[in-house]
């Protein structure tokens, strides 16, 4: 099972604040826990939004809003894509996790959609379609 890791955002975060020398010490060493079990595809820490954009979809229509966006506790400071066994697997090594932020925070586990979760919607073709795009990804690392 695939799952994203979420860590939401905070106060803190969204005004820039930068984590301390130790937490990066501490996240880099859950990192390599993470790698050596096999478990981290891939992760980083994201800018503020204030820093970001959406683009807002309406039929044809398009309109893009700059950052910041309001809501702190639904925006993202930072994720994992994680292979793991299962849900609880995904829980156990979140609890593990050193404190992404000073004080309070939230980690969000999100399983990833795999082929299989389509059914017959996803064709024989847009399977191929969808390895084929795997292949090209994992070519260029």
């Amino acid at each position: 099972m695939r799952c994203m890791v979420i860590v939401k955002a905070t106060k803190e975060s969204e005004a820039g604040v930068m984590p301390s020398h130790q937490l990066l010490a501490d996240m880099g060493k859950f990192n390599e826990e993470l790698v050596k079990a096999g478990v981290m595809l891939a992760g980083d820490g994201l800018h503020p939004s204030s820093k970001g954009a959406r683009v807002k979809f309406s039929g044809n229509k398009r309109t893009v809003i700059d950052g910041p966006f309001t809501e702190t506790k639904e925006l993202i400071a930072g994720f994992w894509l994680w292979q793991v066994k299962s849900l609880d697997e995904a829980i156990e090594w979140v609890k593990r996790c050193p404190n992404p932020h000073e004080g309070e925070s939230e980690i969000e586990i999100r399983p990833l959609f795999e082929a299989a979760d389509f059914g017959a919607e996803f064709t024989p073709e847009l399977r191929e379609q969808e390895e084929r795009l795997r292949e090209q990804i994992s070519a260029k690392k």
